[in-house]
């Protein structure tokens, strides 16, 4: 009996020592011990993340990675990144968070962990002022005189391959000129977060404009991507609920909104 207790006292004791372990080896470990956090972005996604006219990143999540980062006593690094390489880069391990209006999906949380979401939304059309009545719907959209403009290797262009089948679909590589697309009349439409729709209807005010629908198309929420570690996830959960709570984030997004 006292071998069996004793050789019981020892399993405990070696699974009481394994979380312990793991922490040691963990990637929040890693970021407190390098004093650095590195950060990947794709720095074309307002409000969210984007390139000032200085060049220097700008935008309310960029903003939140510095608070992070000042909250874990480390320094931040951005490392830029493409939505159509966001998750090569994330599991070759260039960065140990990614963050920019990152929608949380199964394909994204079956390789890192999904922090507490900052942001609630659904898909939306943005097209010329002109033309906001004629899209309203998927089926008014999904016709073979409708153009449709997506971003490449994000969750617009999934969107819109899954949705459309009659209106063709166009690829215009960059983010940061794809509503001029739009604007100029190359593009008739496209179907984005509702907060980006919001964005870019403000800045080009009387030329684009949020399609009324009655309803978003989709719904998702946004969070930040973090390479999978329990004691990272519990650090930036806690971090984040405190920053939904005391109106940080919000104070963020409205001045990112400006």
């Amino acid at each position: 009996m006292k071998a069996l207790l004793t050789a019981a006292a020892m399993i405990a004791a070696t699974i009481t020592m394994v979380p312990a372990a793991f922490a040691a080896d963990g990637v929040l470990q890693t970021i407190r011990q390098a004093g650095v956090i590195r950060v990947g972005t794709t720095g074309d996604y307002k409000p969210f993340s984007y390139k000032g006219a200085d060049g220097a990143l700008v935008g309310a999540d960029i903003e939140m990675a510095k608070e992070l980062g000042a909250a874990l006593g480390v320094r931040v690094e951005f490392v830029q990144t493409s939505w159509k390489t966001l998750m090569e880069d994330f599991k070759a391990e260039r960065f140990d968070i990614a963050l920019g209006g990152i929608t949380v999906n199964p394909d994204r949380a079956a390789v890192g962990d999904f922090s507490v979401p900052n942001v609630s939304d659904g898909k939306r059309p943005i097209a010329r002022c002109a033309d906001k009545e004629k899209f309203t719907s998927v089926e008014k959209i999904d016709q073979p005189t409708t153009r449709v403009v997506v971003n490449p290797g994000g969750t617009n262009e999934k969107f819109a391959r899954a949705t459309f089948t009659k209106a063709p679909i166009e690829v215009w590589p960059d983010n940061k000129t794809i509503f001029g697309q739009i604007a100029a009349g190359k593009a008739d439409v496209m179907v984005t977060d509702g907060i980006e729709a919001d964005m870019q209807a403000k800045l080009n005010a009387g030329v684009l404009c949020a399609v009324p629908v009655a309803a978003p198309f989709t719904h998702f929420e946004n969070a930040y991507l973090l390479r999978k570690d329990p004691e990272l996830k519990q650090a930036v959960d806690a971090w984040m609920t405190k920053a939904l709570t005391s109106g940080l984030w919000k104070a963020k997004l409205d001045a990112a909104m400006q």
